[in-house]
């Protein structure tokens, strides 16, 4: 029987003549989305760069250039983020308890604190872009951990455990800092679409 497929074998290697041509933008927006610092966004990229040239052996060509630029980038972003928050780690056990905003076994909201409807439509890319803006500027008022939590889990799908291994939180404190998280996003987006 005649082969219709051949596999591949060889990898492109990384070009690091075009990187800022070909995906410093991109790196940009996806630092700039989470870290509300554009000196610092611009910063990240660049080390981003330097930590490829020095890895530049290690790439191994299992996932596309871009794809490894992001993670090295992603790791940088973190590096941020602890650095915020290693001053801001307190115990929220010992916090004043909060309303259970949320169902514990799906993590949805609990009937009553449900969001009101926002009556917006979705198909309107105006709408849409004003509401991404909303959503944006509530983002960067949360506190720096608060930030960091929802950005790893919602934007970045990252998996709890990574999360709190990386931030170095607890489990519980975790999910207390991300119902926080979402209950504080809720009420500013409520206020400012208003």
């Amino acid at each position: 029987m005649k082969k219709l497929f051949k596999l591949s074998t060889t990898t492109t290697a990384p070009d690091p003549a075009h990187w800022v041509a070909t995906h410093a933008d991109y790196l940009y927006t996806y630092a700039l989305a989470r870290l509300d610092d554009e000196d610092l966004c611009r910063d990240l990229v660049q080390e981003t760069f330097l930590a490829a040239l020095e890895k530049l052996g290690e790439f191994r060509g299992e996932s596309s250039e871009r794809t490894w630029l992001t993670a090295i980038l992603r790791y940088k972003v973190i590096d941020v983020y602890r650095k915020k928050n290693s001053a801001w780690l307190v115990s929220l056990e010992a916090r004043d308890p909060e309303p259970e905003y949320f169902e514990p076994d799906n993590g949805h909201w609990k009937e009553a604190w449900a969001p009101r409807p926002m009556s917006i439509d979705h198909t309107d890319p105006t709408l849409r872009k004003e509401l991404a803006s909303i959503l944006e500027k509530c983002l960067q008022r949360l506190p720096a951990l608060w930030q960091a939590i929802f950005s790893m889990k919602h934007m970045d799908e990252m998996k709890t455990e990574a999360i709190c291994e990386e931030l170095k939180v607890t489990p519980s404190n975790y999910w207390v800092i991300l119902h926080r998280a979402k209950v504080n996003l809720r009420a500013c987006v409520e206020k400012m679409w208003s």
